[in-house]
């Protein structure tokens, strides 16, 4: 939980929300109009007692009240200020920190222009005939948006699979079979696996009109399965999906197909990794994805990304984050629950152990790593093959990062044997070059905000590839 001395602000603006004066809010406490005030400014703190009266009195969430979605603003806002743009326009990490507790909807406005701005320059350099036209790429940033601020849970799709589990007696062992028959007795709909020439290369194409539902041969059984229960979902939970979407203020007709997909995929996911199950055997095996992969018929990323679910109130998981990029370092899948940020405008830091994960295709590899502001991490990573579909069409690879505060390392298995208090093997990362003060660091590309570039041309520093070379 926050600093109690923090949460004032909070309490503030629920009140101003719900319409009160403080002598009111005050007389529901039980306290006085001058101590609700103190606590209003940070003056003092909010007491466990109190906090409990608001949760009842407001029919509130307690752990979302009491979220860090502040320091998750305050980052994305130094982002922001991070760009080149800014440069003789610098706003320490107070400042940000103070826009973004005491006035978050300014902090929002603040991050969408500058995102919209980022899109024009992109669209406009990529295209300068079709400038303005709607980016992809932000779409997708808005539908991670929507699922960091759910902390990936979403507990109304939770019990959708469950019910579904229940309803068609699923058995993990033989689900592809039982999905496929559930999708014909619910909605009438067939399933047919057809060579890939006859789906001009995709891999999954729905005929609403003939109902039947086509995949590509090429697709491996745990992604067989895996489809047909997105198709389940995409028939069946549209309101669900719709609610969802509206309640996140999601407008744009791309944003909202691409949530939809996003959404339908993590009602999959749950059906084939069932809440409880898979939660118990991830304790079990202390999260070894191998096994996992093994226990439940899936894929590595589908379990990769089922661990970073595990977040049901009263019952979670191993707190983690997780990220999946291409050889590029393009970032097409992010979530945190550790606290570790990405970075999503100025470059990531090519320190992370998901980067090197190309250098050693296939393998594991783990890594201790430490931010500037000492927060430090377990974290594993592996890259996958994505199998294009025959000699003609090209593979491609990825690679999934996987981790969690260094104070749930001994829960996961690939911690064993490690002497996690050597401060000498943690690997020193930052979120981008421009957001990060270490100024020794040989990877460096751009310099940090605060420290700009000073060159010396009689001098050569082990950092010179952040000047161009001839």
């Amino acid at each position: 939980m926050k600093d109690p001395k923090q949460l004032g602000t909070k309490v503030r603006r629920l009140r101003l929300r719900r319409g009160l004066s403080q002598a009111e809010l005050a007389r529901r406490l039980a306290v006085s109009a001058s101590y609700l005030n103190l606590i209003e400014h940070n003056q003092r703190s909010l007491t466990v007692p109190l906090l409990l009266k608001l949760a009842r009195e407001f029919e509130i969430d307690l752990e979302s009240f009491a979220s860090d979605e502040e320091e998750r603003l305050a980052g994305e806002l130094s982002e922001v200020f991070a760009d080149p743009m800014f440069e003789g326009q610098e706003l320490h990490s107070q400042e940000l920190e103070d826009l973004a507790l005491h006035s978050p909807t300014a902090a929002k406005g603040v991050l969408k222009l500058y995102r919209s701005w980022r899109r024009l320059q992109e669209d406009s350099r990529a295209s300068p005939v079709e400038a303005g036209t709607p980016s992809s790429r932000l779409a997708n940033e808005e539908v991670s948006d929507l699922f960091q601020s759910r902390d990936n849970y979403f507990a109304e799709l939770e019990d959708a699979a469950e019910r579904l589990s229940r309803d068609a007696r699923l058995d993990v062992k033989r689900l592809a079979e039982g999905l496929e028959q559930a999708l014909a007795r619910r909605h009438g709909v067939h399933v047919e696996v057809v060579r890939p020439d006859q789906l001009s290369g995709v891999v999954r194409r729905y005929d609403a009109k003939s109902k039947r539902l086509l995949l590509s041969e090429v697709l491996s059984p745990t992604s067989l399965k895996f489809q047909i229960a997105h198709q389940i979902g995409m028939l069946e939970l549209g309101d669900v999906f719709s609610g969802t979407i509206e309640k996140a203020g999601l407008e744009d007709p791309a944003t909202v197909t691409l949530a939809q997909v996003a959404l339908a995929n993590y009602f999959a996911g749950a059906v084939c990794m069932p809440y409880t199950g898979f939660l118990d055997a991830a304790r079990e095996t202390r999260c070894d994805i191998e096994l996992l992969e093994h226990r439940f018929r899936a894929s590595f990323e589908q379990v990769c990304h089922r661990l970073s679910t595990l977040n049901r109130p009263g019952n979670s998981g191993v707190p983690l984050h997780f990220v999946r990029i291409d050889i590029a370092g393009n970032v097409s899948k992010r979530f945190s629950r550790s606290g570790i940020r990405f970075s999503r405008n100025s470059g990531s830091c090519p320190r992370w152990n998901v980067y090197g994960a190309f250098l050693t295709p296939g393998t594991i590899r783990i890594q201790r790593s430490r931010m500037p502001d000492g927060s430090t991490f377990f974290c594993v990573a592996r890259t996958l093959r994505k199998a294009g579909g025959g000699h003609r069409i090209p593979q491609s690879r990825l690679a999934i990062g996987l981790g969690c505060d260094i104070s749930y390392a001994s829960e996961l298995v690939y911690s064993d044997g490690l002497d996690l208090t050597d401060d000498q093997a943690i690997v020193p990362i930052g979120v981008a070059c421009r957001l990060c003060d270490r100024t020794d660091c040989r990877q460096r590309a751009f310099p940090p905000i605060h420290n700009p570039l000073d060159v010396d041309p009689g001098v050569r520093g082990p950092d010179a590839h952040t000047a161009p070379e001839g």
